[in-house]
């Protein structure tokens, strides 16, 4: 998949969540199904997997290479990373990692300002993908927490599913 092409998927992925967000009740916001996510710990936990990709990105790409390595196999297209994820998904039954783990439940005060630096932090992705050089997003390895290695180009496409996947649990059980 192309830059423009991933930019395009990553924007209509957040606008879907921000559209469905915009129509929820407030109270869904604070409660969820029982021993599930509330509709804000999903925000905050799409917030914080986006900003350390961004920061990632913001290193320049030697720096990256030395300290996870250069790719060793084509990039994978977005229905093979997405295959993947679902897999993994699967074999994890359930566990969450890092700053997600034990996550608070955000205030709904803190809705808008959760949502606006969704935003913000999406469009910079954006631009950090346009920015990049299709060498560099074929050949930087990220680490991904469930997934293990990724290209710079797979965790993007990946970060657009994420969306959409949290975006469907939303709408199917909110």
């Amino acid at each position: 998949m192309d830059k423009k092409a991933i930019a395009s998927l990553l924007q209509t992925k957040h606008n879907n969540l921000f559209t469905f967000l915009k129509n929820q009740k407030s109270e869904d916001w604070i409660k969820g199904p029982d021993g599930k996510w509330t509709t804000g710990q999903h925000a905050l936990h799409l917030l914080q997997s986006i900003i350390p990709l961004n920061k990632a990105l913001s290193y320049p790409k030697i720096i990256l290479k030395y300290k996870f390595g250069k790719a060793s196999r084509p990039s994978r297209d977005y229905d093979t990373v997405i295959v993947k994820y679902k897999n993994k998904l699967k074999e994890a039954k359930g566990l969450t990692y890092g700053p997600s783990k034990n996550m608070r439940v955000p205030s709904l005060d803190d809705k808008r300002y959760l949502l606006n630096r969704l935003e913000i932090q999406n469009k910079k992705l954006q631009h950090k993908l346009i920015k990049c050089s299709n060498k560099d997003l074929d050949t930087v390895i990220l680490p991904h927490p469930l997934m293990g290695k990724m290209t710079a180009r797979e965790i993007i496409m990946w970060t657009a599913f994420h969306v959409e996947h949290h975006t469907k649990t939303l709408k199917e059980k909110y």
